[in-house]
């Protein structure tokens, strides 16, 4: 298995219970392929270093994985396609 680590940010005008429903979606994604979630950090609403659609904010979330790399491709497939992701970036880590 290869280690992963993600970024991603959600739309600012989402509530409390509609982002932990993404998260927690994101994670169960990665653990039923076979991976595992090594941490997953919630960082809050951030100010974003430029605007995206006319946001200017979003709320920020860092995990790290372990999984193989059709995991990874289904994670990035994932967050392409839902309207609730506004940017995402997957990065293997080295050895």
């Amino acid at each position: 298995m290869r280690k992963y680590e993600t970024v991603f940010i959600l739309r600012p005008d989402l509530d409390e219970e509609r982002n932990a429903e993404l998260v927690e979606k994101f994670k169960l994604l990665v653990e039923d392929n076979g991976g595992e979630i090594v941490s997953l950090d919630k960082w809050g609403k951030r100010r974003l270093a430029y605007e995206i659609n006319h946001v200017r904010e979003g709320f920020y979330v860092v995990s790290k994985f372990k999984a193989e790399s059709a995991v990874a491709s289904e994670v990035d497939r994932v967050f392409k396609i839902s309207d609730d992701v506004m940017r995402h970036i997957i990065v293997r880590e080295d050895e």
